[in-house]
């Protein structure tokens, strides 16, 4: 029997449509991507890792001039992303095997990086690493504390996990990563527990 963790991509293909109805386009994620786009350059690129559909995030960060590039393992996502905006890049991508070739100023991975388990979300922090310029701004959401939860989607399980914060800080730093915020189950960002780091090195877009 697949478990809830690897039925996450073929639940959300299969029920893309209706994600993207249900998917707020008020963006409350604005104070955070505000102080996300304040660690880049005007136009820099940015790695949107799970990006669904492109609604609000993406179209908020393309909008703004930025040169996005997204990924999602879902094709009928990546499919909705070409329809709306046919000039970015979009790519059918798992973020665990992600390998572009190329370096972001920005990486963003937000509301899909904890869909994976606690073992894929440590593997993860090299990818994130080997994708990000020297000084990249990453934002992430977590969830508070070690654990995993099941929520529901179309009636079927909805799976989540998370590190301790303490493991957090120290995957970030092993991959060269220095934390800028963090806020757990911020209030007025939905209850959502945000990560916004730098890359080291030579800062490209600084402010």
């Amino acid at each position: 029997m697949t478990s809830p963790a690897d039925a996450i991509i073929d639940l959300y293909q299969r029920h893309a449509a209706t994600y993207d109805g249900l998917r707020g386009k008020t963006l409350f994620e604005r104070p955070w991507l505000a102080r996300f786009r304040a660690m880049l350059e005007p136009g820099a690129s940015i790695l949107d890792i799970g990006c669904g559909t492109a609604e609000p995030i993406a179209r908020h960060l393309i909008e703004a001039g930025h040169a996005v590039t997204g990924i999602d393992s879902a094709p009928a996502m990546i499919a909705q992303c070409r329809t709306r905006f046919p000039a970015s890049d979009w790519h059918v991508a798992d973020m665990r095997r992600l390998a572009l070739g190329r370096r972001f100023a920005g990486l963003i991975a937000w509301d899909s990086f904890f869909h994976l388990t606690q073992g894929d979300q440590r593997a993860m922090f090299p990818v994130f690493a080997s994708h990000a310029a020297p000084g990249a701004a990453l934002m992430f959401t977590s969830g508070p504390s070690h654990g995993e939860a099941i929520g529901s989607f179309e009636g079927e399980p909805l799976y989540h996990s998370s590190l301790d914060p303490a493991e957090y800080r120290a995957l970030l730093a092993e991959n060269g990563f220095a934390v800028i915020a963090h806020a757990a189950e911020d209030e007025g960002c939905g209850g959502h527990t945000i990560w916004l780091a730098r890359r080291e090195g030579a800062a490209q877009g600084a402010s």
